[in-house]
């Protein structure tokens, strides 16, 4: 390294530097609003009010917290988000990877044609597909369950592209002698394919648990009870009812965000690996 930056002139030390000062200013901007949430969840609502521009607590409290874990059905909302996130996760990682595998590997009729379709519906806005989804909710009787935000998400077409694209690389020869072998078509898929695609199911879990995790209108159109409330619709509730007390609503804020902060820690190194691989593609 040193070695490197002897070898650089003072224009490029220049231009290294100003590179590094701009991405620390921009890394400040995104992280500034998280650390403001996080420490003023651990301030009294008097001192948020009395010192509003103030970051650093005077006096650390749990207040907060205590209000939210006892003052509302938190342990519910987080149940709910969690089976919802989990469930739809795990199935569309199951679905994209082997419907990606088939559209990669596997000729059939109306194939090219199938596969545009799928990505059309990338192309639809939830507003278009908001009322016709709630419609066929309705009818089924899903309305006001956990299954009215899970069935409509099993499969994802975004996921199915990603999947197809890495699915495309993997060598045909593989294949072919897993099946000389006498490996199946599913035992191919489970053995070889899955193994490979780790960094692509990485990222696609990341992306789909946040898009869930996240989710605030799908559970605004189909959501009625206050015990069916997901996290972010139920943030919405519970400001409402506490919107005087500023040390909660941070709290309940925080407490949001953990969850999908230890996602990412855990799946951070597939997540960096596969979008840089599907940059590279």
């Amino acid at each position: 390294m040193k070695m490197k930056l002897r070898n650089l002139t003072p224009m490029d030390l220049t231009v290294r530097l100003v590179m590094f000062i701009i991405a620390c200013i921009f890394l400040i901007v995104i992280v500034m609003p998280y650390v403001f949430m996080l420490l003023t969840s651990f301030r009294a609502t008097s001192e948020i009010i009395q010192n509003p521009g103030r970051i650093i607590p005077i006096k650390w409290t749990l207040s907060g917290y205590v209000t939210v874990l006892t003052k509302s059905p938190y342990l519910k909302w987080f149940i709910n988000s969690v089976i919802v996130t989990a469930t739809v996760t795990v199935v569309v990682l199951f679905t994209s990877s082997l419907t990606g595998f088939i559209f990669a590997k596997y000729n059939f009729k109306g194939k090219d044609f199938l596969f545009w379709i799928i990505l059309a519906t990338m192309m639809v806005p939830f507003a278009v597909t908001m009322i016709p989804g709630f419609l066929v909710i309705n009818e089924l009787g899903l309305y006001n369950t956990l299954w009215a935000l899970i069935v409509p998400s099993f499969i994802s077409g975004f996921g199915i592209f990603l999947c197809r694209q890495f699915c495309a690389e993997i060598p045909g020869e593989l294949c072919e002698a897993a099946k000389i072998d006498g490996a199946s078509d599913f035992s191919i898929y489970v053995r070889i394919v899955i193994p490979l695609l780790r960094p692509c199911l990485g990222a696609l879990a990341i992306f789909t648990f946040l898009e869930k995790w996240n989710d605030y209108l799908g559970p605004l159109l189909m959501l009625d009870s206050v015990d069916n409330m997901t996290l972010p619709l139920s943030l919405s509730y519970f400001a409402s009812q506490h919107y005087n007390d500023y040390s909660a609503v941070m709290a309940a804020s925080a407490l949001i965000m953990v969850p999908v902060t230890v996602v990412f820690i855990i799946l951070q190194k597939q997540f960096i690996k596969g979008i840089a691989i599907t940059g590279m593609k």
